[in-house]
């Protein structure tokens, strides 16, 4: 369709992934491995129309000054006009649900093995503080074995008033949002002034 595509990970083995289901399916994607803030050491300012922040992904930037040291990167990336699309959870829920183990109620398909996923919050007692989400997938052949795969994650986690307020701080205008404080996820499209 003329598009190109770039992805980007601070995991060296995300990029690796992505590099090799790009090659499975015929896509043509360049890779690069990168954290947020060295973004603007591989490409020039003003370089794409669109940015993507998905898989709630901004969480993952170390406080509210990581995150927007995240944002601007990302913003001095797009062009005047350009959109930023970001997915988040809904912080606000996680944390009034507090510290919990969350099981999911149906089973999933990973590398061809039905699976549960379960979820091991850790909900530090002040929104600015590391906060840690464990993420365990329990995968069971068919004769019964089960095969567990474990990572835990560090997260600072935010308000959406205050996403809203550093977009701004970054240049970007708020556009559409679904944000909803009683729905697990929203999206949020941002565009460059």
């Amino acid at each position: 369709l003329g598009i190109q595509v770039v992805a980007t990970d601070a995991s060296e083995a995300m990029v690796r992934r992505t590099a090799e289901l790009s090659e499975e399916f015929g896509a043509s994607v360049r890779t690069v491995r990168a954290d947020w803030e060295e973004l603007p050491d591989h490409f020039d300012d003003v370089t794409f129309d669109m940015v993507f922040c998905v898989g709630n992904s901004l969480h993952h930037a170390v406080g509210a000054r990581g995150r927007v040291a995240a944002l601007k990167s990302m913003s001095r990336l797009l062009r005047r006009g350009g959109r930023l699309v970001l997915t988040s959870r809904t912080w606000e829920l996680v944390r009034a649900r507090g510290s919990r183990l969350d099981i999911r109620d149906r089973l999933v398909r990973r590398n061809g093995r039905d699976a549960v996923v379960v979820y091991r919050w850790e909900i530090a007692p002040l929104w600015e503080e590391e906060h840690h989400i464990e993420i365990a997938v329990a995968q069971v052949d068919a004769a019964g074995s089960v095969l567990v795969h474990s990572e835990l994650l560090s997260c600072w986690p935010y308000r959406y008033d205050e996403l809203e307020a550093e977009l701004h701080q970054v240049g970007l205008r708020m556009e559409m949002s679904t944000f909803n404080p009683e729905a697990e996820n929203y999206t949020v499209v941002a565009s460059k002034l």
